[in-house]
């Protein structure tokens, strides 16, 4: 998978972001996105992602150098971001039927499996709603991550995890993205510094 950014400027009433992005991202490559709040590096990710418009440039994605419609990249990328939603009144069972029934789960992983690794069985029947900041962020995290998508792409994954957390959250990683494109929006070191290549958003002002 390639994803090509190019000369991408993005910008909010008389506020330019960014400018000038034009970057290359590869799998099986692991890309970390850097800079303080209010450097672009969330906005650049979800542009990526096709959540946003960028205000100018382009962003295209191929496969084997064959080009994948924008609106067909919704198959290959799972996404992950604090603010994400989950559905509250759902349990962590229903939530997670509900979410690989859009996205098809990693070959050798199943709903038990996933709640097991996610060290959540004694609450896999209870609401949603329930669940701890922490808690809700492992579970946004494994529904990225055990979703069988060649792309990934994690904004601020270690948000309200515990120091187990973001152990756990590093050996996913390890374990399930290594083959895959990886793309992580950070300001904390320990959330990226595996990753191959680092780009400072501060370099597009």
């Amino acid at each position: 998978m390639k994803i090509s950014v190019e000369s991408v400027h993005k910008r909010f009433i008389q506020h330019n972001i960014f400018k000038g992005v034009s970057l290359d991202f590869e799998s099986p490559q692991s890309y970390a996105l850097l800079g303080a709040n209010g450097s672009g590096k969330s906005t650049l990710l979800r542009i990526i992602a096709g959540m946003q418009s960028p205000t100018k440039g382009t962003v295209t994605f191929s496969d084997m150098e064959q080009p994948i419609a924008a609106e067909k990249m919704f198959r290959y990328i799972s996404f992950c971001a604090p603010g994400m939603e989950l559905i509250e009144e759902m349990t962590l069972n229903e939530m997670l039927q509900f979410h690989f029934s859009f996205k098809p789960i990693l070959s050798g992983c199943n709903i038990d499996s996933v709640i097991e690794l996610i060290g959540l069985k004694a609450a896999s029947h209870q609401q949603i709603g329930n669940f701890s900041s922490g808690m809700k962020q492992r579970v946004k995290l494994a529904q990225a991550i055990f979703s069988n998508s060649p792309i990934l792409l994690l904004d601020e994954p270690c948000t309200n995890l515990d120091q187990a957390g973001v152990a756990q959250y590093r050996q996913w990683i390890k374990e399930y993205v290594a083959n895959r494109l990886l793309i992580i929006a950070s300001n904390e070191e320990r959330e990226y510094d595996f990753c191959q290549h680092q780009i400072k958003m501060d370099d597009y002002k």
